[in-house]
Formats: C-alpha cells, structure tokens, sequence
C-alpha cells in the first residue's frame, strides 16, 4: 500500500513538483494459512465478501479443496482463475488472460485479488495488478523456495519480452504476503534445489553466518524440504527456518532503500548479470536458480581471478554449488553469449556492468571496469575449472518441466493464438516479407498491425482462447 504527499511551487517559467511516496506492506509467517483455525487471510477480505484467486493450477490440484473449504468456512464467495506459466509463458497473453478474469469477475480497485503461486505467477499476476486501472491491490501467498525466500521481498512484478527476462514490468508492492513453509512438505526436489541459489545468492554476498549453515546443512536441507517433510530432524528444521528468516530479512534491509532501483548497484543483483539473457536461450529454458547458478560460480571465478575472492573461499563457493546439484556452467554459456549478456545489462544499468561478485566471502564488491579480454579469458578458465566437476559443472534437473507449471502447454497455445490471429490481422512486426516470426509464446519485438499496435484479431484470439480461464476453466476449456 502506498501513501503520497506532494507540493506544487510556482516557477518564474512554470511549476516544480515534490512528490513523496509511502510505501507500507507487511510479511506474516503463517504455517497453515489455510488451515480455518488461521483467520488471518480470511479477515483481509471480509470487507468484500468474496475472493478472486489467481493460483497455479499444480498448486490447486493439490491445494484447490483445502483453499475452497477454507473461504467457505468464513462465507467468502470464491473464484478461481487457475494458471500454467512457465518461464517461456510469462508473456503478455498470460497476463491478458489474468486481466481478463479481473474484469470479469468486477474487482474493485482496492479489492486485493489474492495470488498464490511460485514467483512466476506472482510476478505475472503482480503484473496484471500493477496494470490494471494502474494500481489494483493484491495479496502474496508464495509456495515455493524461490517464491518464499525471493520473489516475495520484492515489489517488481513483470513479464519476459522475446529471449529476456522481465523486460516488462512495473514497481507494486502488494498489501500483504503471508509466508507459509509447510508448501515445501509437496514442492519436488528439483524445486527446492532451484530456490536454494538465492540463498546462495543473498548470503555468499552480505550474511557469511547464513552460508555457514547452507554449508553445513545443504544436502538435509535439500532433500527434507527445508526440515518441512516427515521425518526431518529438529535439528534441520531450526535450521532452515533460521535461514528463511535472516535470509528473508537480510534480502529486506537490502532491498528497502531502494524499493524503485533508483541506486543500481545492487548486492542481491549477484548473479543477475549475464543470467537475463543466457536463461531463455536454451530451447527449453532453465531453471532459474540454475542460471543465477551459472552466473554466480562464473562472477566467482572472476572475482578470483582478481584476487578478490581466495582461492579457498572460491572452491568453497563452487563446492556448495556442485553439491546442491546447481549448474555452474552449460555449453550454450559461451562467449557470443557473454558479449550479448554484456551489451544487454549495460542498457539495464545504464551503461556500468556493476557485476556484483563475492569480496571477500559474505560481502559484495560491484566492477565496472573489466572488459572483454578479461570476461573472456575468465571464461575461458572457469570452463577449465568446470572439468574437475561432475557433469562438467552442468546441474540436476536444470530446465524446466511440468513442475514449474507448464511452459509447454500455455507456450503452444500461445504461440498458435497469435500466428492464427496474425494471418487473419496482417503481418508480425510490420512487414516481414511473408515471414512470421513468433517466439516464447509472443511476437518478436511485440508489434502487430493495428491500433496503438494491437489488432483486434489478435486481441480477440487472446481473449476467446488465452491459455488460462476462471473458476474452472483451464486453457479455455471447461476443466
């Protein structure tokens, strides 16, 4: 929620404008929150009666009756808008498909819809908020690692554009997030494992005592579900939840003073650098806490080249990755890959690479004046490096499958959506000699003919067969 208060001075030529935005949100951990004996969720929408819910459809098949007997038994009226986004399906026909279910369902603007999901669907979902009637409220309940530990502490909400990630977005904090672990009991492995790099990520860089015990607990971690599932001892359970919450909290003091990315040089940026482009480039796209991975263990290894990062402290950092079974490297990370990785983050960070690396472990230093000999020839001895590894560096389970919701379904209606709608409309992008170009589930480059860029064949495609629907209907059809 935001507050703004503002001034208004007359000038010898105009007017000058001072405008202050407050920005209130709160974190609640919540085990259970769906449980009827916690009425904290339920007390957020008395108020409206009813509930639109945005949640991932794996989600809801396994959560879907808890969730509905729970707002049934404070008599909150309940729809639901269930969503298959996988990286290659964070695009703008998902989020189409989501303000589509806004207007449907008549929210109100300070009604807050509530989403529940992994990161993608809070950021696509977030987005759609942010968008819609441009400031629309909504509440967070994340259900996984990189959902709980990541994406929740930030206020950025944001789709992918063409082969980069999250290069349409907004800043929109949502009322709450209710921050509930007992998620991890269901999440696959391969999902926890994806969301252990941002603890990597926060603690290499800014909490040494949270690498500590990531170090010392890493496989248990991993395989209890954060001490969630049966069985986990208590001894891993204090100690996951000790790294939640520090973890979590160091992520907020960082993040906090600079909620808007107003400063650039960001600690919690490590391994953000390179990953934007290189994580979308693979046909089926990696996981997103192994390409984070892969641009850590390489920014490490440049660090050491430096002599910013000892060589012990270097191999303690790859050593944590190979054992969490995190890729350190993949063979389309090359240096064509590098230099256009390079080109993309000086136009984010406004012409400074501010590569965040580990100086010394448990702190960040930020480099702007390396070039392209030096990446390359650090590349070049990283992948030397990598041959001492398992599996040349390369991760477990490290692209995308069914458990990050389906990338290939929402991508493949996407994409036949919008080449149906572009043969009827005209051409992709303005003329392409014949030729239509489509890719990750949208066109390149995001124009079509028509009306501020949209056609109505296209936007007609998108409403009457998006790959998403509400209270039961899943990919446009009757779940």
């Amino acid at each position: 929620m935001s507050d703004l208060t503002a001034s208004v001075l007359e000038t010898k030529n105009g007017f000058h404008v001072d405008g202050y935005e407050k920005i209130s949100y709160d974190f609640t951990f919540l085990d259970g929150v769906f449980e009827p004996k916690n009425r904290q969720l339920a007390e957020c929408y008395q108020k409206w009666g009813r509930v639109l819910a945005v949640t991932d459809l794996n989600v809801y098949n396994m959560y879907g009756e808890q969730i509905e007997q729970y707002f049934q038994h404070y008599n909150l009226e309940l729809k639901v808008h269930k969503t298959k986004i996988g990286e290659k399906a964070k695009t703008i026909p998902t989020f189409l498909s989501i303000v589509d279910s806004m207007t449907e369902f008549g929210i109100y603007r300070k009604e807050p819809v509530l989403v529940v999901g992994g990161g993608l669907v809070t950021d696509v979902a977030g987005f759609a908020c942010a968008a819609y009637r441009r400031n629309t409220n909504f509440i967070r309940v994340p259900t996984t690692v990189i959902g709980l530990i990541d994406a929740s502490v930030s206020i950025k909400v944001a789709v992918n554009y063409g082969n980069y990630k999250n290069r349409l977005g907004a800043y929109h904090a949502p009322m709450h997030t209710f921050l509930d672990f007992t998620f991890l009991r269901t999440l696959p492995k391969a999902q926890i494992r994806n969301g252990f790099a941002e603890l990597i990520k926060i603690s290499s860089c800014s909490h040494l005592a949270t690498f500590d015990l990531l170090d010392k607990y890493c496989e248990r971690l991993i395989d209890t579900g954060f001490g969630r599932t049966d069985g986990a001892s208590d001894e891993v359970r204090d100690a996951a939840d000790k790294i939640n919450r520090e973890g979590i909290h160091e992520m907020l003091k960082l993040e906090t003073p600079n909620l808007h990315e107003i400063g650039l040089d960001r600690v919690i940026a490590y391994g953000h650098t390179w990953s934007p482009l290189h994580e979308l480039v693979p046909e089926t796209p990696l996981r997103h806490g192994h390409a984070i991975s892969i641009d850590m263990a390489y920014s490490a290894t440049l660090a050491n080249c430096r002599k910013l990062l000892s060589d012990e402290e270097h191999r303690r950092i790859l050593n944590l990755f190979s054992r969490a079974g995190l890729s350190m490297d993949h063979h389309q990370f090359d240096e064509e890959i590098l230099d256009k990785g390079t080109a993309a983050i000086l136009k984010t960070r406004d012409g400074k690479l501010r590569a965040a690396v580990p100086n010394p472990l448990g702190s960040c230093t930020f480099l702007n004046d390396v070039d392209h000999a030096e990446l390359t020839a650090a590349l070049r001895r990283h992948k030397e490096i990598m041959k001492q590894y398992p599996r040349n560096g390369e991760g477990l389970e490290a692209f995308v499958d069914a458990s990050d919701t389906g990338y290939t379904d929402n991508n493949e209606s996407e994409v036949e959506a919008l080449e149906a709608a572009a043969e009827e409309a005209g051409n992709l992008n303005g003329s392409m000699d014949g030729a239509t170009v489509v890719h990750g589930g949208h066109a390149m480059n995001g124009h079509t003919n028509g009306v501020n860029g949209h056609s109505s064949a296209i936007k007609e495609k998108l409403v009457n067969g998006s790959a998403n629907g509400l209270n039961g209907f899943t990919n446009g059809a009757k779940a």
